[in-house]
């Protein structure tokens, strides 16, 4: 082990600044992954790690007691085993470990078969474009690794559809353009029942046939066995199936096929990835706390949220390749971390916000409120030390100064003011933007979710949130098929608003107006609306226009 990793970057003794100081005892540095961790701008008290120290062991053993196969989705009696997928040895069944191995081999040899051509669409030659239907973590982290990842070296181009937003759809296929036809579909589902996805799959569908094609010679699946999705690719001819396990969540899942099938046929170095999350697993699973950089991150968010969330978590990358890593934590950690109540049931309201854009685009939007505003937050930035990749060269903006440099400057200018502001702030350095340093980064944020978790007594891996989220949805869905044959046919009487209501069984009236108000606003939909002269949107009428 080097030096820096096993006395905090001690060196000989001798004095030096107190910041200083603080600084070089709370650096993480481990040369082999080429990371780096400061904590040091957080204001934990003297004795914070010692008194810590019983809640993190125990932390230490619940994730060990995880990746050794216990249930830890009480809720749905699953196991959460996203740690296997970099690691498939450390499955508790030789049938997973085989499942996990012969899953990515298969996802290599598939998109070397599409690259190869021997995997063709209908008409055109070879397909050139893939378009990835996902919601959540299905889209976040195959977006985030497409992002800080691609180069015009690509293999194919990615686009996504992640929402049920039709005017998105209908943008991203105009990006996408006559070139439809060489279009390979990635439709990622664990249940196969996501409506966002559902929906976008019946899209791309009638897409494809509009030009004479069909969405199963052009398709494949990422999904559950046995799913709705799974026997939907089944009976239209899919070209393949992946498995999406249930013991992989989808903000866990950008290291499953999920967003290693897409990287592979973007053509990114999918191994390489996989090799930084295991190395920085092996890492993170010291239960000596200043080694273990995931402890360390998960320690200093307990100290400066006082383990209730106080504060929120901004997010500066300074590189724009991880210009989207803020969106992929904001998953990551707030589904995790946003929970009602404990594992005992008791009512706590959990939980860390996160936002974030990138360094130094933010020295021009928020980073005044942070100098000057409320202390409402700590920020995370991410230092990339290398300018740009190699073989190219910079130039010099200024005698002896570049690009780079200002870079760096406004990074480290950034940090100093917000301390000197009383704002605390933790940095992450890493030599470069590349597969490995990518793996390294969420394998670390797992980790951390994990063992935060853990000292706050919460249950990281359920989201019941989302859940009645969607049960309200599909609620307001219902209702909406029972205004709709609730409104007369057009030449009958048009009915106000309460009418409707009535008509519709509801005594919610505000969401019955919701509905009129949307239907009304797409003449395909067939909804009249007559509001009188002088009058409010309230007292406006109804009927069928068809």
């Amino acid at each position: 082990m080097d030096q820096d990793r096993a006395t905090g970057g001690r060196g000989a003794a001798h004095a030096v600044h107190p910041p200083f100081a603080r600084f070089r005892d709370h650096l993480f540095h481990d040369p082999s992954l080429g990371f780096w961790l400061d904590v040091s701008r957080i204001r934990f008290e003297d004795g914070f790690f010692a008194g810590m120290e019983p809640r993190i062991q125990a932390a230490f053993a619940e994730m060990a007691a995880l990746e050794g196969g216990s249930i830890a989705n009480p809720d749905e009696g699953r196991r959460v085993g996203h740690y296997w997928l970099r690691a498939p040895e450390l499955a508790p069944e030789a049938a997973l470990r085989a499942a996990i191995e012969a899953t990515n081999a298969r996802i290599l040899r598939f998109a070397a078969d599409v690259h190869g051509a021997r995997v063709r669409p209908e008409r055109a030659a070879r397909f050139r474009k893939v378009l990835v239907v996902g919601i959540g973590g299905s889209a976040l982290g195959p977006q985030f690794v497409a992002s800080a990842l691609g180069s015009p070296a690509d293999r194919m181009q990615l686009y996504f559809f992640d929402n049920t937003d039709p005017d998105g759809m209908d943008r991203t296929l105009d990006a996408i353009g006559d070139e439809l036809d060489a279009t390979l579909a990635v439709i990622i589902s664990k249940s196969g029942g996501t409506k966002e996805t559902r929906n976008g799959m019946l899209e791309l569908d009638a897409a494809y046939r509009r030009v004479g094609l069909s969405l199963g010679a052009h398709a494949v699946a990422v999904t559950g066995e046995g799913s709705e999705l799974d026997r939907y690719a089944a009976k239209h001819g899919f070209l393949a199936r992946f498995p999406m396990w249930d013991w992989v969540g989808g903000r866990t899942s950008e290291l499953s096929a999920v967003g290693l099938l897409p990287a592979a046929l973007q053509g990114l170095p999918i191994l390489e990835m996989l090799e930084g999350a295991r190395a920085m697993d092996e890492v993170t699973r010291a239960k000596e706390v200043p080694r273990n950089p995931a402890a360390l991150l998960a320690l200093a968010w307990y100290a400066a949220t006082g383990g209730v969330g106080r504060k929120d978590m901004v997010l500066l990358p300074y590189k724009d390749r991880l210009e989207l890593f803020s969106r992929y934590l904001q998953q990551l950690v707030m589904e995790s971390l946003g929970k009602r109540l404990d594992r005992q049931g008791k009512e706590v309201c959990q939980g860390i916000a996160v936002y974030g854009n990138k360094g130094s685009t933010d020295q021009h939007a928020y980073v005044q409120q942070l100098r000057d505003g409320l202390d409402n937050f700590f920020v995370t930035f991410i230092e990339v030390l290398q300018d740009r990749a190699p073989p190219r060269g910079g130039i010099e903006v200024d005698p002896g100064v570049t690009t780079g440099d200002y870079l760096s400057g406004f990074l480290q200018g950034t940090r100093k003011a917000l301390t000197e502001s009383g704002r605390e702030s933790i940095t992450i350095t890493i030599e470069s933007v590349d597969a490995r340093a990518v793996g390294m980064l969420i394998a670390l944020y797992e980790r951390a979710v994990g063992l935060y978790a853990s000292l706050v007594n919460i249950n990281a891996y359920h989201q019941p949130g989302v859940e009645a989220g969607k049960k309200a949805a599909q609620e307001v869905l219902d209702l909406q098929g029972r205004v709709l044959a609730a409104l007369p046919a057009a030449g009958g009487r048009a009915m106000s608003l309460e009418e409707v209501a009535r008509a519709a069984g509801s005594d919610d009236v505000e969401t019955v107006f919701w509905i009129l108000r949307h239907l009304a606003a797409n003449p395909e939909r067939g909804v009249a609306q007559e509001v009188p002269q002088g009058g409010s949107p309230f007292d406006a009428t109804y009927r069928r226009a068809r």
